[in-house]
C-alpha cells in the first residue's frame, strides 16, 4: 500500500513516496534533506516492512524525533495521519487512498472490498530484549536511538532471509511468523531466526562499547490456528498468538533463553525434547501447558544436529 510524506517546503507543499527506505537529515545524500542546524546529518529513517507496514526510525540525532508529540526511540509503526517532527519540519504520514467525491448514484461509488480472515496453523516467534527499562535509564537517548535503528535493521534483515512475516516491532519486542503447510520446517525455521536474533543482539556491544553490558533476547514459541490478515495492520490474532507472547515472559521466571510450547517442540527429533518437558500455567491461562526450555548454547547443538 502506498505511502507518503507530506510537508512544506519554502512554502510550498511537498508529497515524498516512502518506497522501501526512506532517509530524513541535513546530508545531502538523504532522500529529503532539511537544512536545519537543529537536524542531524543523517537524522532519522522511515521504512517499510513486508507489503505495508511503515516504521520511522530516529538514528541517533542529537534532537530527536517525534511522532504525535511523543519522542522516539525505538522504532515505531506510523498510521495515516500520524505528525513525525524533525527540528522546525513536520511531516504528515498519509497511507492508503483517500476516497474521492462519488456521485450520489451508486453505481458511480467505489467498491467496497471485503478481507475474509484466513484461519491456518502458523508458527509464532516472540523475541524481546531483556532488561530494556533498565538500559534505557543507564545510556543516553541518542545512543539507545542508534542501537535500536541497527538492532531493528539487523532483525528485519534476518527475518526475511528466514522467510518469516514480521507481524510487527513493539518497542524492544519483534513478532514473527511463518505460515507455509510445513510446520516441522516453520518451527526450525523460527529457532535458527531466535539464535540468529540473540546471537546479532550480543554483539551489538562490539558497535557500543559503552553498554553496560553485552545485550540479550528472550524468545517463546508456539504452533497453532491463527486468523490472519486481521485489520488494517494486516496481523494475525487467536490463542497460538498469545501463547507465544505468555511463553517469552516466562522464560524470565523459568531462567531459560528460550520457551518452545508442545505444539512445537514435537517437531524436533524426540532425543532434543524427551524428558525434559515442563508444566507451567502461564499468566492468563486456566490450563496447565507442557513446554520445552533451552538455552542459547543449546539450541546451537540442536540446530548443527
Amino acid at each position: 500500500m502506498s505511502a507518503y510524506l507530506t510537508y512544506m517546503q519554502d512554502q510550498q507543499p511537498e508529497r515524498v513516496p516512502c518506497g522501501s527506505a526512506l532517509t530524513i537529515g541535513r546530508d545531502k545524500n538523504n532522500n529529503i534533506v532539511l537544512t536545519d542546524l537543529l537536524v542531524s546529518r543523517n537524522h532519522a529513517m522511515v521504512r517499510r516492512l513486508g507489503s505495508g507496514d511503515y516504521y520511522v526510525i530516529d538514528s541517533g540525532s542529537s534532537n530527536g524525533t517525534s511522532v504525535n508529540g511523543g519522542r522516539v526511540s525505538s522504532p515505531t509503526r506510523l498510521r495515516n495521519g500520524d505528525r513525525i517532527a524533525i527540528g522546525l519540519t513536520e511531516f504528515v504520514f498519509e497511507q492508503g487512498i483517500q476516497p474521492a467525491r462519488f456521485n450520489d448514484s451508486i453505481s458511480f461509488q467505489q467498491t467496497v472490498i471485503f478481507h475474509t480472515p484466513v484461519i491456518k496453523e502458523i508458527t509464532v516467534l516472540v523475541a524481546d530484549i531483556r532488561n530494556y527499562t533498565g538500559l534505557s535509564e543507564q545510556v543516553p537517548i541518542q545512543t539507545l536511538s542508534r542501537l535500536m535503528s541497527k538492532w531493528f535493521q539487523d532483525v528485519s534483515d534476518i527475518i526475511v532471509d528466514s522467510g518469516g512475516t514480521i507481524d510487527k516491532f513493539i518497542g524492544d519486542c519483534v513478532f514473527v511468523r511463518w505460515d507455509n503447510d510445513k510446520a516441522q520446517d516453520n518451527v526450525m525455521r523460527a529457532l535458527r531466526t531466535a539464535w540468529k536474533i540473540a546471537e546479532t543482539t550480543a554483539r551489538l556491544k562490539l558497535t557500543f562499547p559503552e553498554l553496560p553490558r553485552p545485550l540479550r533476547i528472550g524468545a517463546g514459541i508456539n504452533t497453532g490456528m491463527a486468523s490472519l490478515g486481521i485489520g488494517a495492520d494486516n496481523t494475525a490474532l487467536g490463542d497460538a498468538v498469545n501463547t507465544a507472547f505468555r511463553l517469552e515472559s516466562a522464560t524470565k521466571e523459568l531462567g531459560c533463553d528460550i520457551a518452545l510450547s508442545e505444539s512445537s517442540y514435537r517437531h524436533l527429533p524426540e532425543r532434543h525434547w524427551a524428558g525434559a518437558e515442563q508444566v507451567l500455567t502461564l499468566k492468563g491461562k486456566q490450563e496447565q501447558v507442557r513446554l520445552l526450555c533451552l538455552d542459547f548454547s543449546l539450541l546451537e547443538h540442536i540446530l548443527q544436529d
